[in-house]
């Protein structure tokens, strides 16, 4: 009998996994508003971010896109149970480094945040590289293969 058998998660790890879907299913939505550009969307922004917004080069926009998906995919692979759900996070965490390298360098975003913007921009790496390092303790103690 194979190790993913033996060693069942525990109770925290489907909370966290359930808590990580729910976490990048957030931010595909956010993805996909920006992508989509809906009037929702542009309604929540004032002008000089929505400036920042369409002036976002190809590139960025990529990064982004490959962080949430990335992200999303590793979630439900670490629900399943499947250790592929590491080197998701790892690229998740890569493309969400270059995102933010284009966006708090290049741009003057930082001057139209407010207390939510500076929450979630600590918190996305953060809870990243949790993924990264959850999903790599996940692999050591065989909850996932």
């Amino acid at each position: 009998m194979s190790d993913v058998f033996k060693n069942k998660p525990t109770t925290g790890f489907w909370i966290v996994s359930v808590l990580a879907l729910l976490w990048n299913i957030m931010g595909v939505m956010a993805y996909l508003q920006q992508a989509y550009n809906t009037e929702e969307f542009r309604n929540n922004l004032n002008e000089g971010q929505l400036a920042i917004i369409d002036a976002t080069p190809a590139w960025a926009t990529a990064a982004f896109a490959i962080a949430v998906f990335s992200a999303i995919i590793g979630s439900i692979l670490l629900l399943l149970r499947k250790k592929f759900a590491k080197l998701l996070f790892i690229i998740s965490f890569l493309a969400i480094v270059v995102h933010d390298i284009y966006i708090y360098t290049f741009t003057d975003i930082m001057k139209y945040f407010g207390g939510f913007d500076w929450f979630l921009a600590l918190s996305v790496p953060i809870i990243a590289i949790f993924l990264i390092l959850y999903s790599k303790k996940a692999i050591s103690r065989h909850w996932i293969t």
